[in-house]
């Protein structure tokens, strides 16, 4: 049975302490797995869908538990290290990941109906343009920009937390993002001019 202290109880143990005592009490683990298992299950389903997101955030937590002995506190929280643990998993992922993305990218814009708004119409037009503009770059971009990206977008990051969760130096997490940022901003901007929304 499992047993999880209140958020807000005085005797919860954080998330390394938890590791820590799971080394001898294999049991412990499950108080990590109900604190993180949403974020984590919510990061990859917006990767590759809700279908594999399930097995996907499950194995995530298959393999800490397995590697929980080499978890070093000094290199940062649990939760950058499950995303980390969870983003190369993904990894076996990419093919289902572009393919979601590159579908994105086809979806037709419905035809609204003739009583709506001139300017809701346009708008509606104008973001279905963007989504598939948007999701067609990001299904070319390399495995390394977009994980960076989508950790940031889906998890939340700080740099220093996507640094610590791919095991890369903080500058490189900078400087893929600022890669990304000039094409997702290019893009934007053609899409801008495309539409006649531009003033210059």
């Amino acid at each position: 049975m499992r047993m999880t202290a209140p958020p807000d109880s005085p005797g919860r143990l954080d998330d390394a302490a938890l590791i820590e005592q799971s080394r001898h009490r294999p049991e412990s683990f499950a108080t990590l797995y109900d604190r993180h298992f949403g974020d984590i299950y919510r990061y990859i389903a917006a990767r590759i869908g809700p279908q594999a997101a399930d097995d996907l955030a499950s194995e995530t937590f298959l393999v800490a538990f397995r590697k929980r002995d080499g978890f070093d506190p000094e290199r940062g929280a649990v939760r950058r290290w499950l995303y980390g643990i969870a983003t190369n998993l993904l990894a076996d992922h990419r093919r289902s990941e572009t393919r979601r993305l590159e579908a994105l990218a086809r979806v037709q814009v419905d035809s609204p109906a003739e009583s709506e708004h001139a300017d809701r119409v346009a708008a509606r037009v104008t973001a279905a343009a963007t989504q598939r503009r948007l999701a067609a770059e990001l299904s070319r971009l390399p495995d390394g920009e977009r994980d960076v990206l989508l950790l940031v977008a889906y998890g939340d990051l700080s740099y220093e937390e996507i640094a610590q969760a791919l095991d890369i130096p903080l500058g490189t997490v900078g400087s893929r993002l600022n890669r990304v940022r000039r094409k997702l901003r290019a893009v934007l901007n053609d899409i801008t001019a495309e539409s006649g929304g531009s003033d210059g």
